[in-house]
């Protein structure tokens, strides 16, 4: 089977991971420093947001060039050095690759710019005649409208920032620019690609406007979102991938309204995943995870499970507590498929939500005018080691680009290494655990009937897995109690808890001298 079938991959937000070479910003240096910490937490890949040249208008995403390493993270060498060492350490390496827009700055976009309306060049990006109102009523991502005007007067579109200019993918020069992409980094010796906004590649023919605000929020059914042509890429990406050795992976960052149509990516000679965001996205509720979980098995091939991102308030804040966000870790892990984590779940990071605004980078908080706070919250650099910031991310007295609460000091990836109890601990438990019973279950859960609305229980081979959603205990379901996210008294599951349950042989296999 593909390792990524039933890999656990940990999200690395470069800027914000670890400070190699004492600027205040995380780097690939820093990166290749703390790989035995990913390799001892028991992960079996790493994914990498981008590092590549760029002006830095949206954290990286905003690319000017796509062949290189920009010099605030270091050089190719490093990026070579990086990835050897991983695979020395058995982890697998995932870049990101941002196709739906570039950089203002990148080459292309000054070309189109300079060789003015009608050119080939602005062949590249989606430029409209220029008039009095914007071309159409789309709204960027970020806030505003979706369109900006070009100094001769013409409108580009910009579903992003306007630093970010979106590609024409009806031009063949983007498809063969990025086949190449693809090429460079896979003659490198990355194993697979995280791919931003996948679903957003293709604008409808004509560029119809909504006309409905409300259903701008939606990601399915939108001129701009989910277009059949977008497939036709991922056939070609899919070719590539495959003409290489070994098991190269393509996961979609694909925002859409149900399973079936989140399948439609994951074709057999389409995308190998797509995240499933409808999992991060669910209350704290047996009801909603239930049918999540059983529509994302039913529909979706080789489903991934995510609970944060670099994108998204941290799930222990969303979900109110620290109980919660292990029991949800438990959940996860214990499914059939994938599991993504975001760097600091492992320490129990909560969203960081009194930055001042002048420390505040994200586009987001910019564009709205400090309506929305942004991103920047769930990308505070992370806390390695002492009892004040920068806690080991940077040398002693240099500012991260970010400012680390100080209530950090017993969060660090220090100060919990060595307590059993710590949220650290829990997580090197869970990820042992499972590597050691993945092997023995099946690829299908079966749901046990406990009587309980807000007691969630399936079994999985051997493994039984129960959620306790509400607010009082609940009986544990048979079996040998494995590992659970708090204590379990007197065969009971505490409300916010979660426990794993082994019978017949996976019972028999833990229970010997050596097991995990």
């Amino acid at each position: 089977m593909p390792w990524w079938r039933d890999a656990v991959v940990y999200e690395i937000y470069v800027r914000s991971f670890a400070d190699g070479n004492g600027d205040g910003v995380g780097d690939l240096p820093g990166i290749r420093a703390r790989l035995p910490y990913l390799a001892d937490l028991g992960v079996d890949a790493v994914w990498l947001t981008p590092f590549y040249r760029s002006p830095m208008a949206d954290g990286g995403y905003d690319v000017a060039d796509y062949r290189d390493v920009d010099p605030l993270f270091g050089d190719l060498r490093d990026f070579d050095a990086l990835v050897a060492e991983a695979h020395r350490l058995g982890l697998r390496v995932i870049v990101d690759v941002v196709p739906n827009h570039s950089s203002s700055e990148h080459p292309w976009f000054k070309q189109a710019l300079a060789a003015g309306p009608g050119s080939p060049e602005r062949e590249r990006y989606i430029f409209r005649p220029g008039s009095p109102e914007p071309p159409n009523d789309w709204r960027s991502v970020f806030g505003g409208p979706a369109w900006s005007r070009s100094p001769d007067g013409e409108w580009y579109l910009h579903l992003f920032a306007p630093e970010q200019p979106d590609f024409n993918w009806r031009n063949p020069e983007v498809h063969e620019e990025f086949a190449q992409v693809l090429r460079f980094w896979l003659d490198r010796g990355v194993d697979g690609f995280r791919i931003d906004v996948a679903m957003g590649l293709y604008k409808r023919q004509g560029l119809p406007s909504v006309g409905d605000p409300a259903l701008m929020s939606r990601h399915s059914g939108l001129p701009f979102w989910g277009q059949p042509e977008t497939h036709g890429v991922y056939r070609d990406w899919r070719r590539v991938l495959d003409s290489y050795e070994g098991d190269r992976v393509a996961v979609g960052e694909v925002w859409t309204d149900s399973a079936e149509d989140l399948a439609r990516y994951v074709r057999p000679d389409e995308l190998h995943q797509t995240f499933n965001f409808r999992w991060l996205e669910a209350p704290w509720s047996a009801e909603a995870s239930r049918r999540i979980i059983t529509e994302t098995l039913d529909e979706v091939p080789s489903p991934t499970w995510v609970l944060s991102n670099h994108d998204v308030v941290r799930h222990l804040s969303r979900y109110g507590n620290a109980a919660r966000a292990r029991a949800a870790l438990l959940a996860m892990l214990s499914l059939p498929g994938s599991a993504y984590l975001y760097q600091g779940e492992e320490l129990g990071l909560p969203e960081v939500k009194d930055l001042p605004p002048e420390a505040r980078q994200d586009p987001i908080f910019e564009r709205s005018k400090g309506e929305l706070a942004g991103r920047d919250g769930c990308r505070v650099p992370l806390p390695w080691s002492g009892a004040e910031p920068p806690f080991g991310f940077s040398p002693a007295g240099v500012a991260p680009w970010l400012p680390q609460p100080a209530a950090w000091s017993a969060l660090t990836a220090e100060a919990q290494a060595t307590d059993p109890g710590s949220t650290l601990s829990f997580y090197r438990r869970a990820l042992a655990l499972r590597r050691a019973f993945r092997d023995r279950l099946p690829d299908g859960i079966r749901w046990l009937d406990t009587g309980d609305e807000d007691l969630l229980a399936f079994t999985r081979g051997d493994l039984t897995c129960a959620v306790n959603y509400g607010s009082h205990p609940a009986p544990l379901p048979p079996g040998a109690p494995v590992l659970t996210s708090a204590p379990v008294p007197a065969a009971t599951l505490p409300p916010d808890t979660a426990a794993w349950l082994a019978t017949g042989d996976l019972a028999t296999a833990l229970s010997r001298p050596g097991s995990p």
